[in-house]
């Protein structure tokens, strides 16, 4: 049953959704590898889309996408950013993938003479799904998406009992994460929502063997005992997750209580003690930094900040990177073209990010506009890129109609249109440019000198692309084409030489970028806009101590 010397740790949720299971799994994922072992995560959503591709952003926040092209849950872009981990599609097991798996088996005669059933075909199916994602790891961190009492969930929380009886012991855990509420008008915090939760999770015939308790205050000892008491658990195993400044606290927060010295006697694992260096020296940035800047993120989901959750903290690493505060200030472009640019006052930059669907076009067409001639930073991601482009083709190149072929079909001029090969795309799901493309750089350009090579690789996902009949035109107006896709001749980057600092990409360098390890894309920009803002570079970047022991 098992995959050779693997050991899982299986992280549920109680009480409320967005209770932080995603950011405890991926914070005992850093805590594992700071003491030298190699671990993988895996998500398990109970919906039934095959992933979140056509999930509306204000429902689900943003679509995290793996360097194979999968679409796949944001808590995905938790445990990349927080360990070394590069994921795949396969570590996004949704409800959706496992019943078509069983019922393309079942179609294709795998199961003659049976009947179908959840128990044993589904719940084995995803046991299989989560032992081919697991393959070749000490710890395989698993975490299984919605709240314990949800009918959708009942499949995967039977299948993860049946792994723990059939992996024997030592070989796994159980890691609850629960809410404890202040109840204001008692002035008390309450435990009862969080037994209820284990008991109805050992109902299922999970015991837990430790309890993360979400809270936004402490919990005094007497508190911890007790819920141990009723939960059948050590008070030394129930974990207070108080609510912190940043999530780049929550590993050294976890390891103060000794989540790391449980799981390994938990598990029986030898290994070196954690230190965690590299993330005392994120909260030291964080806490203290030597300066702040204020950033304009002009897009449509921005009443939902999940939506653009691997932007915001893109953002934040080029933040640390040069020790300094980034203020994000979220901007409904729609709001721009209501009230004009008041709301952009005061900012030190603009970001536009992608998206889809013409609702706000206008508005973050005349932030653009704005960057460009007023020369604040600009940085174009995505829709972003295609943004800049429409503006300086209405308003450089004079041609007033220019569009995406997105937006108005029967533009005279789509400087961004259809990719040949996505014309004959019917199916939405999964079938735009996704996962990683090559993208060559031209030398002496602000992308070259910014990424300090020739060529890279980034992630996509979009389907309307630069339309290379105009090439020549923009070449000649100014507008540097600073990166190519060498293999498909398509635009992937372009800046202005003339501008202190405007660049833009059809790719999604957020989906690279992590704390001690910025983009430097992000690292550039945040650069640009303290520059702007007069102020000073920083004395000491963090980092500029790091040596590979602690890495």
């Amino acid at each position: 049953m098992a995959v050779q010397g693997t050991k899982f740790i299986f992280v549920t949720g109680g009480v409320v959704s967005s209770v932080g299971k995603g950011l405890t799994a991926a914070a005992i994922g850093a805590l594992l590898e700071d003491r030298r072992l190699v671990v993988t995560l895996i998500k398990m959503d109970p919906y039934l889309n095959l992933d979140p591709g056509t999930m509306n952003p204000f429902q689900h926040g943003e679509v995290f996408v793996t360097e194979d092209g999968a679409e796949t849950d944001l808590d995905l872009g938790h445990y990349e950013r927080f360990t070394t981990v590069r994921l795949t599609r396969h570590h996004n097991i949704t409800t959706g993938k496992v019943y078509k798996s069983v019922i393309d088996k079942e179609r294709a005669g795998e199961y003659l003479g049976k009947t179908v059933q959840i128990i044993p075909h589904i719940t084995d199916e995803i046991k299989k799904q989560i032992m081919r994602a697991s393959e070749g790891v000490d710890v395989s961190i698993v975490e299984v998406g919605g709240t314990v009492g949800d009918i959708e969930s009942l499949p995967f929380l039977e299948a993860i009992r049946q792994m723990r009886v059939e992996l024997g012991p030592q070989n796994s855990m159980s890691i609850h994460v629960t809410y404890v509420p202040w109840i204001a008008p008692a002035e008390e915090l309450k435990t009862k929502p969080t037994q209820h939760s284990v008991k109805a999770l050992r109902e299922i015939g999970i015991q837990p063997d430790v309890l993360v308790c979400r809270s936004d205050r402490l919990i005094e000892k007497e508190h911890r005992e007790k819920i141990g008491l009723f939960c059948n658990l050590p008070p030394d195993a129930v974990i207070n997750a108080v609510d912190v400044q940043s999530v780049y606290q929550v590993p050294r927060m976890l390891k103060s209580q000794g989540m790391d010295k449980l799981i390994a006697d938990g598990l029986n694992i030898w290994s070196r003690a954690s230190r965690l260096t590299r993330w005392k020296k994120i909260e030291d940035v964080l806490l203290a930094p030597e300066s702040e800047v204020d950033i304009a993120i002009v897009g449509k989901y921005v009443h939902l900040k999940d939506s653009y959750k691997s932007l915001h903290e893109a953002l934040i690493h080029g933040g640390i990177a040069n020790c300094a505060r980034v203020n994000i200030r979220y901007i409904d472009s729609e709001e721009l073209e209501r009230s004009g640019l008041d709301a952009l006052s005061g900012t030190q930059a603009i970001l536009v990010p992608g998206g889809f669907g013409d609702r706000g076009i206008e508005g973050k067409v005349a932030a653009a506009r704005h960057a460009r001639e007023d020369r604040i930073p600009y940085f174009g991601i995505c829709l972003g890129m295609q943004i800049a482009v429409i503006e300086f083709a209405r308003n450089v190149l004079g041609l007033k109609a220019a569009n995406s072929s997105e937006f108005n079909p029967h533009t005279p001029d789509p400087v961004i249109h259809l990719m040949h090969a996505q014309r004959e795309v019917s199916e939405k799901g999964g079938t735009m440019r996704l996962g990683a493309y090559p993208c060559r750089l031209k030398v002496g350009s602000l992308a070259h000198r910014i990424y300090n090579a020739k060529s890279v690789d980034e992630r996509h996902r979009h389907r309307y692309e630069f339309n290379n009949d105009y090439r020549g035109r923009f070449e000649e107006a100014g507008m540097s084409l600073s990166g190519l896709n060498p293999d498909l001749d398509l635009v992937e980057m372009i800046e202005l030489p003339d501008h202190p600092y405007f660049i833009a990409c059809q790719f999604h360098p957020e989906f690279k970028s992590r704390p001690l390890r910025p983009h430097p894309l992000f690292d550039h920009f945040v650069r640009a806009a303290l520059k702007y803002a007069g102020s000073q570079a920083p004395t000491h970047r963090p980092d500029e101590d790091i040596d590979d022991d602690e890495e």
